[in-house]
């Protein structure tokens, strides 16, 4: 470098004050918000992106900023037995705790520079357009939520206030500390289950399982949310019919028979372009061994599957876009 050059500057960290941080006898800040528990050094993000160190404070980058906004049928969260055939406000931020190689919204959620974020929105803008568009509920969708728990929290009571319901689409990616206040916010909750297998977790997501399902168990025994489960089967990674009846097992013993679970398809994407789409016989086949575990609501997504479809047809509106108002 020649000398009279100044050394490039650090990126700017701006954004809102995070909590559940701690400072280490090192001089490190550690997240507590989720199980990777990211030690950060000043100017250091977190495996989220979203979500880093500026002196002594975490901060929350995409607070009040959004990848989009959409008007959705509830069914599509997908959430069967909570408000159906109603619309729901959708939306999300960009980042992701999880670093699935098969991410399905992978455009969102592994974003590394804020491009994405082309709306910005306060709490009230958003409940306000709820509003508008008729939605009885806002959904925290497209990348986890969990990651944005300051804003996702605030737009939640903002929409209690008007009677609009909140609902969280997450991978239940998140500390004990943190995920009290998470859930209080929230009245309806489809959570990924995304296999039964440490392996896989740590291999295709660099995360554990065991958290996950602490997460489960708690909304469904120390909360009054809804709870529904969705399982992404992966040809050849979590599709075995041991695995499977292992999961629904689980389910039905630790959770309930009268859960929701939701099989889903897989599509090649992100980085797994060279695994083959799920077949419908995979999914037929799953609903047929959870059936036999004793579950009574077991659904198919992604595919053309008139057996497990809802039982209710949906009467909101198609899938739309919506501008929402700047603040």
């Amino acid at each position: 470098m020649n000398k009279t050059q100044s050394a490039p500057l650090r990126e700017a960290i701006v954004g809102v004050p995070g909590r559940y941080w701690e400072r280490l006898a090192d001089g490190r800040i550690q997240c507590d918000l989720c199980p990777r528990y990211c030690k950060l050094h000043d100017g250091q993000r977190g495996l989220c992106f979203v979500r880093a160190r500026r002196g002594d404070e975490i901060l929350l980058a995409t607070y009040g900023r959004s990848s989009g906004f959409c008007i959705d049928p509830i069914e599509k969260k997908p959430l069967n037995h909570f408000l159906p055939g109603t619309p729901v406000l959708s939306f999300g931020t960009a980042g992701c705790n999880l670093t699935c190689k098969f991410c399905q919204n992978w455009d969102i959620s592994k974003a590394r520079s804020f491009d994405r974020l082309q709306s910005e929105a306060s709490p009230e803008a958003i409940v306000r357009a709820a509003r508008a568009t008729g939605s009885r509920a806002i959904a925290y969708t497209y990348n986890d939520p969990v990651i944005f728990l300051e804003y996702a929290v605030d737009v939640a009571r903002a929409a209690r206030a008007q009677d609009i319901k909140n609902v969280a689409v997450t991978a239940g990616y998140i500390s004990e500390k943190a995920r009290e206040e998470f859930f209080s916010a929230m009245d309806a909750a489809n959570i990924d289950l995304k296999a039964f297998t440490e392996g896989f977790y740590r291999q295709l997501c660099s995360a554990e399982l065991g958290p996950v399902l602490d997460t489960l168990e708690y909304v469904k025994r120390e909360t009054k949310v809804w709870l529904e489960i969705t399982t992404l089967l992966i040809p050849g990674c979590n599709d075995a019919p041991s695995e499977i009846a292992a999961l629904s097992e689980w389910v039905a013993s630790r959770l309930g028979l009268d859960v929701p679970l939701h099989f889903s398809a897989f599509h090649p994407d992100w980085k797994m372009h060279d695994v083959p789409a799920t077949p419908r016989a995979t999914l037929t086949r799953a609903r047929e061994i959870a059936k036999s575990a004793g579950l009574r609501y077991i659904y198919t997504g992604n595919v053309h599957d008139e057996a497990g479809r809802a039982p209710i047809a949906m009467s909101a509106a198609p899938a739309s876009s919506v501008a929402i108002g700047t603040r």
